[in-house]
């Protein structure tokens, strides 16, 4: 047996695929999101996972595979900072959704990683349109805290989630406020109270008493947002709120406050630049849907940019969590009403990368840089263009989904081809 051991090991070894794979993308306009700005005719050269070199005079190394752009447009991954794919694979079948959990006891403490579902249908679909990478989150529950969000790439690997409790998600909106006992004094008196209860863990949990909002698990997992560590995103929409919310993060430092929604941001543009609270936020949201979003207008996304304000978009008017692929054309639509492009393009890359704090690594075509890279056959942000291939820490995703198969299936279905059930 002894003997034998270390045959078998050596046939796996050599059976085993190379993870030093090169690729050279070329004959592309390059898209860096960095100094070196938009190449016109250029190259990205990735090994073993990373960008090792971006310009137009890349040598290319023998044995390289090489991918011609063919003129199109080549692109770091698009970074969709709201979404729940992954979690909800049909909406109103409870058993295929994990976003939210209403009857827990729990709310800070649960970790919408955990559910995240790698293998889900809407995450191919999602890859195949651009996305790379995104941040999941949970729905909120029987109180104000929805639980703690995550950060994932759509490589559809097992290894999907690079970062679990990456901020903590709470609702401040109007239904925020009815979930709290019907008034918005009634949410931030239940935040403000929330705060105390982490500040005085674990001592104000002792002899088994629990918090005035927060039970001990909760607070424990509240901590690291109450010490700046995490940051905590709101949702909030109407304006007053969000002065609100700027005083909040004033008086709770160093409290890190990040706004979802951010319908009538631009009124407060101004202030919300100074506290350097950044928003996530859909430029197509232009209709008063509720009376916290009366203001929202198509030009806001060109507001705040234009007032210095932290803007990555999302795509909140199209549903979270099937459809972040449209995240392009709500980008190209902040172009048309004002944005310039490589404002626009910056808010669905390497703008959603910063702000989770993995800036460093991904959103940009550089050295140094995940292997995110996309190939489009047009202007990324023209609604026609679309991606000829994908790549995600510099390995070739397949460009296929559950749609894709369905239509090679049936595209071309006569009076000869079996039933369904046969094959």
């Amino acid at each position: 047996m002894k003997a034998i051991l270390p045959a078998l090991a050596l046939a796996l070894a050599s059976t085993a695929p190379s993870l030093a794979q090169t690729y050279a993308v070329t004959n592309g306009r390059v898209v860096t999101n960095s100094v070196q700005g938009i190449i016109a005719d250029g190259t990205v050269l990735i090994r073993d996972g990373s960008i090792v070199a971006v310009g137009a005079d890349v040598t290319i190394p023998d044995g390289t595979e090489v991918i011609d752009a063919d003129g199109g447009w080549i692109t770091p991954g698009l970074f969709a900072p709201f979404t729940q794919i992954g979690l909800i694979e049909v909406a109103l079948e409870g058993s295929t959704t994990d976003a939210g959990a209403n009857d827990s006891p729990y709310s800070v403490a649960l970790d919408v990683t955990d559910g995240f579902n790698p293998a889900g249908t809407h995450i191919a679909s999602t890859r195949m349109r651009g996305v790379t990478r995104a941040a999941i989150y949970p729905s909120t529950g029987h109180n104000i805290f929805a639980g703690q969000g995550g950060l994932v790439s759509t490589s559809g690997d097992s290894d999907s989630v690079f970062e679990s409790g990456s901020f903590v998600y709470a609702d401040l909106s109007q239904s925020g406020a009815s979930t709290a006992g019907g008034s918005r004094p009634a949410a931030w008196a239940y935040l403000e109270a929330a705060f105390n209860d982490a500040r005085g863990y674990p001592g104000r949990f002792s002899a088994d008493h629990e918090g005035d909002a927060l039970n001990r698990f909760d607070a424990q997992a509240f901590l690291p947002v109450v010490r700046g560590r995490v940051p905590l995103v709101l949702n909030i929409d109407r304006a007053a709120d969000l002065r609100r919310a700027i005083r909040f993060q004033a008086e709770n430092a160093p409290v890190q406050i990040m706004i979802e929604g951010g319908a009538e941001a631009w009124l407060v543009a101004d202030e919300l630049a100074a506290a350097g609270i950044p928003i996530l936020l859909d430029p197509l949201r232009n209709l008063p849907a509720s009376f916290d979003e009366i203001a929202a207008t198509l030009d806001g996304a060109q507001r705040l940019h234009a007032a210095g304000v932290t803007v990555a978009y999302t795509t909140l008017t199209s549903d979270g969590y099937y459809n972040a692929r449209l995240i392009t054309q709500h980008a190209g639509n902040a172009v048309a009403n004002g944005v310039a492009w490589d404002q626009a393009f910056r808010s669905i890359t390497l703008t959603p990368a910063e702000i989770y704090g993995v800036g460093d690594r991904y959103g940009a075509l550089a050295n140094g840089y995940a292997g995110d890279v996309v190939v489009w056959d047009g202007d990324p942000l023209e609604v026609m263009s679309s991606p000829t291939a994908v790549l995600i820490d510099g390995e070739m995703t397949e460009m296929d989904s559950r749609q894709t198969r369905l239509l090679n299936r049936y595209i071309n279905i006569t009076d000869e081809t079996p039933f369904a059930y046969r094959r």
